[in-house]
């Protein structure tokens, strides 16, 4: 009567959040009497997924089946899902969903739940028994791309880039989100008729969010909420003009991306003007936004209205059909525990012209939407490129509510640029060359380029826009951007206006392609696809052409077919912020490519005679690396101002650089970075002479870098990482947060630990009495780090790592550091032990732990019964409970007992059916029969059918 081992699997994949191959048998348990599992030996080479003690491959789904007395549960799907780790090794990881909540709502009367089901359906020769599509299916979208055939290019063409356009970094995985924000009608402001929209990219720990609004004055801050509604994350809006929002918030703690993924979080944004407006929405998943091409928000002409709403649109990827979902707030006010039906009208409409309308009903606890308007007309088509379609959103009844919005195209902070290479090329060849393209499209359609070229082999005869070719020597041409060419400067700048709704749709996929065709090369000697760099929170210039990599700018040139651009900056405080994607360096199915992808970036001066003042930025895998630079020496900011500075991209085929470009940034740090130590402090942090650092027998070589013996750093796989070299060993320690007493804590943009937030502490308390603060902070010679006033830490000392025994705090006034040994708690317990050989106290071990609800005596007593522990709570002896099952809720019909120590578990016992079909209602455990069902059993009918008429 035990759970199984595929129970056991089901929580690992819950409380670890993905499960990684190979890793089920050594999870540990969550303290249910579970039995251990086998590990499935998979067959060699090939990736796949563990669960359960059965072994699925990639893309593979299943429902978990957790054994007696669980049995399957089917309204519980999981996924095998191909992950690529850092050196580009796919594996695969389990992701498991309730999938009750996605289940069609039947249009019958009386639906009944089949054996072997999750949802219910209606009963054969029911003359109602069509199921009403689900929101996210009417999305085409996901299905066309699943069905894409295989083109009939040559094998020797060449569209690496385009197979490989939906492929992330290396070892990380990207969700979206999105939130409608509206005024707040609870609230002791007045509602505001002010509507935004945000969207939000989640790259491992990192959420980067695009906010539009509208009706309402530039926010001055944006704050995160938790599923409590404490404020976790703070961003202050910068000031500007513009009705674009951008930020990051670095490091979410890992309680907080758990609230995250399970639309638990909200966000508000509140105004400084005279006129202070809130809004606030909550942010949740939702599978469109992979397909959404064009959007638009959706706003009332009514004064403090509090209601909005935002449209997702996208085109078929083959015919004229408009797809669109409607996300809806605050039209529908109710106060009703019952949901009820609304009557809505939705129209298409160009300038006051009713050219679609549509009669629907939503339901009030329900209210998103989704439709199809099919075979769009040129007119139509035309008008929705160039932003001229409204949507209108209408209830109808005696208090008619309406709002609407216009139709544009996609709106976010990422850059739509595009790196073209000769390794890209149609014919993939090896020139050297490189091209570097910039896109911002507007609302009315237009699309502003900005292009440069160098390092060609002859001079440019042909500069397109082009799609992915069907055939050989069947290149499709959108755009010729030739004209626009200077063949003495090698840029073309200019504005493509008669984009059509296709282009626009196509141009937000990453389907479109840039080429360059020249005298030698006339089918084209470069070649990069189009498509969006996401917006990182880096100070660099996007809106300006980017530094231009080639093989050609390296000393010796190097013939390659690889090519990038580079973004650099230098900030107010003197830190160098850089961001550089790579192109031309990997091909999915050549691994001796692949061999290589990783590489070195690096900075320093032009002049090869002189390598003191060589940097090395970082070492990356994948085609892009980012970061801040902030120990620059005064001679290389010199170069940087001055245009006589380098960055350069070595690989292990060319470790003396394969791309390399000229920087110039101008700058007036004329003594170096600011806010910091003094110069001569930092020379231990310089990179020395790589060929000095490898005749030096003691020298660690990290991350494809040589660190010399005794050296600290922070490694690029982690920046709440240190690490330090001991005579050729590297060791590294996870960065140790201490615990904050503070009720408010803020997460700083280069730390790894929050902070107390002193200006948000709560009025009643005493504040300290302010003393000047050291300007520098406070240096500690064991992280060899800079630390704000203030702040406190647990100290590194190598090769020991972080001591836990110990808090450092850094005293503001005189910039000096103060360390205390840590006080530990008493314990209770008779044999406390230390849990990790890193833990400062010793705690008592978990069967000695008090657990709530029982009393101390009682667990003192030797000769007593034993409790049990299920899942995180405790039982007496002959203690009864249902079992609680992630993804699925309390099981009602197993019941759960205490026997002297030991769970066990039985299903209820049902007597066998006579009939069939059977279904089962709702609460109850057994199947009936469907003739038997009571007549007083209340069924929510669902909305009725949608009316469509097109004018």
């Amino acid at each position: 009567m035990l759970a199984p081992c595929a129970l056991r699997s089901l929580l690992c994949v819950l409380s670890c959040a993905w499960l990684q191959t190979g890793a089920a048998s050594r999870l540990k348990s969550p303290a249910l009497p579970i039995q251990s599992e086998r590990e499935p030996v998979p067959s060699k080479g090939l990736s796949g997924c563990s669960f359960g003690g059965r072994f699925y491959s990639l893309e593979d789904t299943w429902h978990p089946d957790l054994g007696e007395p669980f049995g399957v549960m089917h309204c519980v799907q999981c996924h095998c899902e191909p992950q690529k780790s850092r050196r580009g090794k796919v594996l695969g990881k389990v992701n498991c969903k309730n999938i009750k909540q996605d289940c069609p709502d039947p249009d019958c009367d009386d639906p009944i739940l089949l054996p072997g089901h999750c949802c219910k359906t209606c009963p054969k020769g029911d003359s109602d028994n069509k199921q009403t599509d689900s929101v996210l299916d009417t999305f085409d979208y996901f299905h066309e791309k699943s069905k894409e055939k295989e083109d009939d290019l040559h094998k020797s063409y060449n569209d690496r880039s385009y197979l490989s356009s939906e492929d992330l970094a290396p070892g990380e995985s990207r969700t979206d989100f999105v939130a409608v924000l509206t005024g707040v009608t609870d609230s002791w402001l007045p509602s505001s008729s002010g509507v935004a929209r945000a969207r939000f990219s989640l790259t491992r720990n990192s959420l980067a969010f695009s906010i539009t609004y509208q009706r309402m004055g530039r926010p001055s801050r944006i704050v995160f909420l938790d599923s409590d509604g404490t404020a976790a994350f703070e961003y202050k809006v910068p000031k500007g003009q513009s009705e674009m929002i951008c930020g990051v918030w670095k490091s979410v703690p890992k309680a907080l991306l758990r609230h995250l993924q399970t639309e638990q979080m909200r966000i508000t944004m509140t105004t400084s003007a005279n006129k202070r407006e809130e809004v606030e929405g909550k942010i949740i998943k939702h599978r469109a936004l992979f397909a959404e091409t064009f959007s638009s928000t959706l706003t009332s002409e009514d004064e403090n209205s509090g209601m909005g709403g935002i449209a997702m649109l996208t085109l078929s990827d083959t015919e004229s059909n408009l797809h669109f979902i409607l996300i809806l707030q605050g039209l529908i006010r109710h106060k009703q525990k019952e949901p009820f039906v609304v009557p809505i009208r939705v129209e298409l409409v160009y300038r006051q012209h009713i050219l679609r309308e549509i009669l629907a009903n939503i339901t009030s606890h329900d209210p998103d939407f989704a439709e199809v308007l099919t075979d769009l007309n040129s007119r139509e088509l035309f008008w929705l490129s160039r932003g001229q379609l409204e949507i209108t959103v209408t209830t109808e009844g005696q208090d008619p509510r309406r709002i609407s919005g216009f139709i544009t195209g996609r709106k976010s902070c990422d850059t739509i640029q595009s790196v073209m290479s000769s390794g890209d090329a149609l014919t993939p060849g090896k020139t050297g060359g490189v091209g570097s393209a910039i896109f911002n499209l507007h609302d009315n359609g237009t699309l502003d380029y900005q292009v440069q070229v160098a390092g060609l082999t002859s001079e440019v005869v042909g500069l397109t826009i082009e799609l992915k070719p069907r055939r050989r020597n069947k290149r499709s041409v959108l755009y010729d951007l030739t004209p626009e060419y200077n063949q003495a400067t090698g840029l073309a700048t200019g504005s493509w206006s008669r984009l059509e709704a296709r282009h626009i749709h196509m141009l937000l996929q990453s389907e479109l392609f840039i080429n360059v065709a020249t005298a030698h090369s006339q089918e084209g000697e470069l070649r990069g696809q189009i498509k969006a760099l996401p917006y990182s929170g880096l100070e660099a210039p996007r809106h300006e052409l980017p530094v231009p990599l080639a093989g050609s700018f390296v000393s010796p040139p190097v013939r390659t077919g690889a090519s990038g651009h580079a973004w650099v900056s230098v900030d107010k405080h003197c830190h160098l912020h850089y961001e550089i994607v790579v192109a031309g360096l990997s091909k999915t199915d050549d691994l001796t490519v692949n061999a290589h992808l990783h590489g070195l970036a690096e900075i320093g001066e032009l002049d090869d005679s002189s390598t003191t003042h060589k940097r090395l930025l970082t070492g990356f895998y994948g085609s892009q690396a980012q970061g801040v630079l902030k120990d620059i020496s005064v001679e290389l900011l010199q170069h940087l101002h001055q245009g006589t500075a380098f960055i350069q991209v070595s690989t292990k085929l060319n470790p003396r650089g394969e791309i390399r470009g000229r920087v110039h940034v101008p700058n007036d740090c004329e003594f170096g970075a600011r806010a910091e130590v003094e110069e001569a402090e930092f020379d231990d942090f310089f990179v020395k002479d790589p060929e000095e650092l490898k005749k030096d027998p003691h020298t660690c070589f990290f991350e494809n870098q040589h660190h010399a013996h005794g050296s600290r750093w922070t490694p690029n796989y982690d920046k709440c990482f240190s690490c330090s070299c001991q005579k050729r060993t590297v060791i590294c320690d996870p960065v140790i947060c201490p615990v904050l007493t503070c009720s408010r804590t803020v997460q700083p943009q280069d730390n790894c630990c929050p902070v107390c937030d002193d200006k948000k502490e709560p009025k009643d308390m005493k504040a300290p009495e302010k003393v000047e603060e050291h300007p520098q902070g406070c240096y500690f010679e064991g992280d060899q780090k800079i630390h704000a006033p203030g702040t406190t830490w647990h100290p590194f000392v190598p090769p020991f790592g972080y001591i836990k025994c110990a808090v450092c705090t850094c005293k503001g006034s005189t910039g000096e550091v103060h360390c205390e040994k840590v006080t530990c708690p008493k314990l209770t317990c008779s044999h406390p032990v230390r849990r990790n050989p890193a833990d400062c106290c010793k705690e008592c071990p978990e069967e000695e732990r008090t657990p709530a609800g029982l009393e101390h005596s009682d667990m003192m007593q030797a000769d007593g019964p034993r409790h049990c522990k299920f899942g995180k709570n405790y039982y007496q002896n002959s203690d009864n409970w249902h079992p609680w099952v992630p993804l699925v809720g309390e099981i009602k019909c197993i019941n759960c007992w205490c026997d002297h120590g030991v769970t066990k578990c039985q299903r209820k016992q049902c007597p066998v059916p006579s009939c069939f079909p059977t279904t089962r209602r709702e609460g109850s455990c057994c199947p009936e029969c469907v003739d038997s069902k009571e007549d007083d059993d209340v069924m929510v009918k669902t909305p009725d059918k949608r009316r469509t008429w097109t004018h």
